[in-house]
């Protein structure tokens, strides 16, 4: 945790807050004013909030005190990154354009968020749509990393990664289309698990996007993601056991790919690689897992970054449309919304009528060629780095920078991580590297065929067992 919480409840993960709640020493109403009070000291410092709901949050928790909450989080503090609906609580979307927009109703997720007994008190900062790998919108101004507030949190998750490790929260909704949790999660030292496509609540199989949440420790993912995943009859994939820590039995080695290179054959930042390569010696000799080289992997990198951004691009086109659309706000377009995002939307303008829908088809058929490579290969796992680089200062990747430079920016900095959304394939960010430069956290970026998110969580407890990365 960042310097600068001295309250021993935030010390605290979600799971060993919500013992508390169960043993009677503390009250759901405790914590929420706990976690109030911490928020409103050093939020001003961090930036992470988008949108309060305290006195929600309380009335929410008098209500649990006087019953039973047989979810898994009963009593504990929660924030909703500000792209998803609660109801009566503002959601902009990090956009100036949406400033004023209160949802009458709740999304599915988070009705079952709440379900589990956590307790909203918070939307977080968000860039605008989230469209971006660093949060920095106009709208609210830059969240700043906890760990150097001269630099990025990451994005688009970036004001729930600062909230989580400055100690304002112990777990926080997150979300990614990109790399929108991993991102964070390795720029501010937690764990980020991108479930499956389709796997939560609230989503489908056609989703790239997924829903899940920034934790300190693993044993809090694991629980919120047993508690949200889909288990209706309609659900494209099995659920899996809850895991409460590493397997109990001595299990056969796992046989993990090891990539350093990004997409296109580019090197990362040599305290990257090292970090990376850290990393696969940490499961090969301390934990017995069999780490096997890869020189490239079967994707044409320059052809998947092209094509990831006509679909990127037209989701913004889209939302621009829907603006264009509505006479409230058609007029002021142009005053509010980013540079940024009117690029990315005049990008897909450009394009082809059947670019889309070309681009979905190439999408289709890289998940069925990675899946291929798993089975070809053998290999259980995939590593590679999260990131090129360590967190870049603010302003790197702010809204002053021009659109075809920021995609360059981008593109180098976030090469990892968008395969795997592509794909639908489970992926996290595990904290296990250093900058020894800037002391900065690396992570390590761990993916596994789609629906094997429990090969991932096993592996995830033996790497916190081993290295821990946080201590209480």
């Amino acid at each position: 945790m960042a310097e600068g919480d001295d309250d021993a409840l935030g010390r605290l993960d979600a799971t060993a807050q919500a013992a508390l709640v169960r043993a009677g020493a503390v009250s759901p109403l405790e914590l929420v004013d706990a976690a109030i009070a911490r928020i409103e000291r050093l939020n001003p410092r961090f930036n992470a909030l988008a949108a309060p709901c305290f006195e929600r949050a309380r009335a929410a928790a008098r209500r649990q005190g006087l019953a039973q909450t047989p979810g898994p989080f009963p009593g504990v503090p929660y924030a909703i990154k500000d792209l998803l609906d609660v109801q009566g609580v503002r959601r902009s979307s990090g956009s100036r354009l949406l400033r004023e927009h209160v949802p009458a109703q709740s999304a599915e997720l988070v009705l079952r968020t709440e379900a589990a007994g956590l307790l909203i008190l918070a939307k977080t900062a968000t860039p605008e749509f989230a469209l971006n790998a660093s949060t920095e919108p106009l709208l609210g101004g830059p969240v700043r990393n906890p760990l150097d507030p001269a630099r990025s949190s990451g994005g688009s998750s970036g004001g729930a990664a600062a909230m989580v490790t400055s100690g304002m929260l112990p777990l926080a909704h997150a979300s990614d289309g990109g790399g929108s949790i991993r991102i964070p999660a390795s720029c501010c030292g937690l764990f980020g698990l991108k479930p499956s496509r389709g796997r939560m609540v609230g989503s489908s199989a056609a989703d790239s996007g997924v829903e899940h949440a920034l934790s300190r420790s693993v044993r809090d993912s694991a629980q919120l993601f047993a508690w949200n995943q889909r288990s209706d009859a309609a659900a494209p994939l099995p659920p899996i056991p809850l895991l409460e820590g590493p397997p109990r039995a001595r299990r056969t080695p796992l046989r993990i790919g090891l990539c350093v290179d990004d997409l296109q054959g580019r090197a990362p930042a040599p305290a990257v690689r090292a970090a990376t390569l850290a990393a696969a010696r940490l499961c090969e000799r301390t934990l017995g897992h069999r780490v096997l080289p890869v020189r490239r992997l079967p994707v044409d990198g320059e052809r998947f970054m092209a094509q990831f951004m006509v679909v990127w691009s037209g989701g913004a086109e889209r939302l621009l449309s829907q603006a264009e659309a509505d006479p409230a706000s058609s007029r002021r377009i142009e005053a509010v919304l980013e540079p940024w995002t009117l690029h990315l939307a005049a990008h897909a303008r450009g394009l082809p009528a059947e670019a889309q829908t070309h681009a979905r088809a190439y999408f289709a058929q890289i998940a069925r060629e990675l899946d291929e490579w798993f089975v070809s290969t053998g290999c259980d796992l995939l590593l590679t780095p999260v990131l090129a680089d360590v967190p870049p200062p603010l302003g790197y990747l702010g809204p002053a920078v021009p659109g075809p430079l920021m995609w360059e920016r981008l593109m180098r900095y976030v090469g990892y991580t968008p395969l795997h959304n592509v794909a639908g394939t489970p992926a996290m960010s595990v904290p296990l590297g250093r900058d020894p430069t800037t002391g900065l956290p690396i992570g390590a970026q761990f993916a596994a065929r789609l629906g094997q998110e429990q090969k991932l969580f096993e592996l995830a407890y033996e790497l916190e067992a081993a290295q821990p990365w946080e201590e209480g």
